[in-house]
């Protein structure tokens, strides 16, 4: 007799006093190497097919395990587990830390406590998803619940029901939130979205119970099964509402804890979604539903105590801010067509210009006896203002990565752009325009910081007769490119570093300039209202609000350039920085000023390789940080890093000239226009009378989607009315208007609403309308009053003509009693 089968039979026996430490055995016996996914599959066969041989054996482990959790909290299993906390990262911090010295006291009620120790492996997580998903469906399918059970049934679906109605209300105050209506006012409009799926998800709650009985301690199969998709059709306006919110933030600017708000108002919807599936009849939904929870259980369970899993959470937080906030600063750094790859030379070779000064005033100003601290500080204004001087006469200096590269990168693989296959083939092409984009760029300052460069030195020479450097320090220049006998790459990637930190000061910047309406209030400063005219003060403070990111991010990336090198000196560190745009510069004046009896060609060989070498470090340091945020937002796995790999080295092996010059079709992205900006959807554009700045693309969207095509058949009446409906080729718009507009019935209540204004920010409607919505349970629709009896279609199908019937109960008055499960055994330690 195997194992597996002998513990089966144990727990077949213990079903009605479930020993937690049988079930770890079964677990234990499962369990295999995280390496070797097919040993985990065959052993499951081997449980399915015990199963399906000894069908009392299903049974058996489903009453053993409804029993043992039925003594444990299960409410805050379904309602905490997976989903993002508003507990801040530092105060988790400190407790987890604190757990290190002096641990936490487990909570033995809880069912993720139950959890940990039945998974208490690391590697759990990963054999469990190593499992096919056909091997799971068949397992679930098999633990049956006998009838004599069903109480267990009952007891588990009133704690999942309980949960779908506590995370309403969260769902509710989220989404009703000051912070939230503060970046997008126009949700006040749409508050009678999260009003309405709460209200829908109590009437669903208490129909379920009722027609179940639940509240019995039994379950029984209703002859018309109570639908979920008026609730469903709640959550995804919701969903929508949400959506229209990210794609403000261009323009409303967001901050962490914004962010952390929308994610866990994401995260608790998909929860509800979830949970319904749970209580389905639906057998295919349902046995999916529970292998998603507990993979998400078992996740939880191990790394509840882990700090580095609550950094990574963290810091997926921070990518999807940087990624969500696309930078907004008039640098494009992608060119998908001829156009733009001549437009970022020319840019490019303002910046080489500016740059072979900059180089020259840094390395005369070599000669000043300065302390360290001065030297640091004359460096970072040498590149910091430069810097700033070169965004502002429109150059650009090459490598640079703002965080509008992250998001750019990020917007190829949202959740909504079709399959991921597709997604990372439009990545990889956008990887190739980002690296043929910089190459460009690379080419624009050094062919024009080199000859400039020669031309001081040469001018120089002939108009005070002495070098500008003597030979030693041109030496000791050229010494500095070498990239075997010097740290020239290690420098150079520690450049790479900043220029991708300088990409997400401009974005960070950027938003606080949205966020916080730097232009605005700096029109509102009394001093500058009396200093400048109001037509200069007006350019001032719109240049400053399109700006302040670029301003910022070149400045800072200078300060870090120009300190570095102190730093290390004070500190005794060998560090300092390296760039392409710098090193070409600093080529051309140590090969002119070298002595010619130290002049050759290998000198030469390796002092230009060394150059070449410094920008490609440059370059695949700071676009790889760039790249790994914005794929760390979108949780890419790591097999997918290794597809994206070869679908660009098979794309190098092809196309290699793709890497260098354009394309004769240029690929065509659904967010980034020709010229690499990014494009914001929208509903509508600026009516504000100023013109959107010139690195704006928006676009405008035609509609926006209430209703899913799979529940167009609940026939589902809401409180919304569109205005302008989209007019069809043929110019029939009343087919198209049963499908997405709805009107409400009562006359005593005009409103028009515009779902999705977008930018215009118009005065809200002054008469409330939350007080006058009400639900009739019929026809499961909006209601104002109980005056929609007309309108409604009932469970079965047939109008509705009494909604007074015995069974009818308003949305908060039906029963929804919390089971109090009894003292859970102790886990043995």
């Amino acid at each position: 007799m195997s194992e597996i089968k002998r513990i089966l039979q144990q727990i077949t026996a213990l079903s009605d006093v479930p020993d937690v430490s049988v079930l770890k055995r079964l677990i234990d016996e499962l369990r295999v190497n995280e390496k070797n996914p097919a040993l985990a599959n065959r052993k499951i066969q081997s449980l399915i097919e015990i199963m399906q041989l000894h069908p009392e054996y299903g049974d058996g482990l489903a009453s053993f395990v409804l029993k043992l959790i039925i003594q444990y909290r299960q409410i805050a299993l379904y309602t905490d587990t997976g989903i993002m906390s508003d507990e801040g990262f530092f105060s988790s911090l400190r407790r987890l830390i604190g757990h290190r010295f002096l641990p936490l006291l487990p909570q033995d009620d809880s069912v993720v406590e139950l959890v940990g120790y039945l998974f208490d492996q690391r590697q759990d997580e990963h054999w469990l998803a190593s499992i096919d998903k056909d091997k799971w469906d068949v397992l679930v399918d098999l633990l049956k619940v006998k009838k004599e059970h069903l109480d267990l049934v009952a007891t588990a679906k009133n704690n999942i029901l309980n949960a779908i109605v506590i995370l309403s209300y969260r769902v509710s105050g989220i989404g009703l939130h000051p912070d939230l209506m503060e970046s997008y006012p126009q949700i006040l409009n749409y508050s009678a979205s999260f009003v309405a799926q709460n209200q829908e998800a109590v009437l669903f709650v208490n129909q379920y119970r009722q027609a179940h009985e639940l509240d019995n301690l039994t379950d029984i199969t209703p002859e018309q099964a109570v639908s979920a998709d008026p609730l469903l059709v709640m959550v995804e306006q919701c969903e929508d509402i949400v959506a229209t919110v990210r794609k403000r933030i261009y323009k409303t600017g967001i901050s962490i804890r914004l962010t952390n708000m929308m994610l866990r108002l994401d995260q608790s919807l998909q929860r509800i979604r979830i949970l319904t599936k749970l209580v389905s009849i639906d057998g295919l939904k349902r046995d999916r539903a529970i292998i998603e929870l507990i993979q998400t259980l078992v996740v939880t369970a191990n790394r509840r105590y882990s700090i580095g899993y609550l950094i990574d959470n963290n810091t997926k937080l921070l990518s999807r801010k940087v990624t969500e906030n696309a930078s907004r600063v008039g640098e494009h750094y992608i060119s998908t067509d001829k156009s733009g790859y001549q437009k970022m030379f020319k840019k490019a070779s303002i910046g080489g210009f500016i740059i072979a000064f900059m180089a020259t005033t840094k390395i005369v100003t070599y000669q000043l006896a300065i302390a360290p601290m001065g030297r640091a500080f004359l460096n970072s204004m040498i590149y910091g203002l430069g810097f700033v001087f070169i965004h502002i006469v429109h150059g650009t200096v090459a490598t640079k990565q703002p965080a509008m590269t992250a998001a750019a990168i990020a917007s190829t693989i949202s959740d909504s752009s079709g399959k991921k296959s597709h997604q990372l083939t439009k990545l990889s092409e956008l990887v190739v325009d980002i690296m043929r984009t910089q190459f460009i760029a690379i080419m624009g300052n050094i062919m024009m910081a080199i000859p400039v460069a020669l031309t001081i030195s040469y001018v120089w020479l002939h108009l005070s007769g002495a070098p500008m450097i003597n030979t030693d320090k041109a030496g000791h220049l050229l010494h500095e490119l070498d990239p075997f006998t010097s740290l020239a790459l290690p420098h150079a990637a520690i450049a790479g570093v900043y220029l991708f930190l300088s990409g997400l000061i401009a974005g960070y910047y950027d938003n606080l300039a949205v966020y916080n309406n730097i232009g605005a209030r700096i029109r509102r400063h009394r001093f500058l209202q009396k200093l400048l005219p109001a037509t200069w003060l007006e350019r001032f403070s719109t240049f400053i609000e399109a700006n302040l990111g670029a301003i910022m991010g070149n400045f800072i990336f200078g300060i870090f350039l120009g300190s570095t090198a102190t730093i290390g000196f004070l500190f005794g560190l060998p560090i300092d920085i390296r760039h392409i745009a710098f090193a070409s510069a600093n080529l051309a004046h140590g090969l002119f000023n070298l002595a010619p009896d130290q002049m050759s060609w290998q000198i030469v060989l390796l002092s230009a390789m060394g150059v070449l070498m410094i920008g490609m470090v440059n370059l695949m340091v700071s676009f790889s940080l760039a790249l790994f945020v914005a794929l760390r937002s979108k949780e890419v796995q790591f097999l997918e890093w290794s597809r994206l790999t070869k679908q660009l080295f098979s794309h190098m092996m092809t196309h290699p000239s793709d890497f260098f010059w354009p394309r004769d079709k240029p690929m065509k992205y659904a967010r980034i226009d020709s010229q690499g900006h990014m494009i914001f959807d929208d509903s509508a554009i600026q009516n504000s009378g100023k013109p959107l700045p010139r690195n704006y693309v928006v676009r405008r969207l035609s509609e926006v989607k209430i209703l899913s095509k799979s529940k167009l058949a609940a026939n589902i009446e809401t409180d919304i009315h569109y205005e302008n409906q989209p007019q069809t080729n043929d110019g029939n718009t009343e087919q198209e208007a049963q499908i997405t507009q709805t009107t409400l019935s009562n006359a005593s209540l005009k409103q028009v609403i515009d779902l999705d204004d977008g930018l215009v920010d118009e005065e809200l409607n002054s008469t409330p309308y939350t007080d006058d919505i009400q639900y009739d349970k019929a026809t499961k629709t909006l209601g104002a009053h109980g005056d929609y009896d007309h309108l409604g279609v009932s469970d079965s199908g047939t109008n509705s003509t009494n909604n007074n019937s015995p069974d009818s109960k308003a949305a908060g008055d039906a029963k929804t009693p919390l089971p109090k499960p009894k003292k859970p055994p102790n886990l043995p330690s």
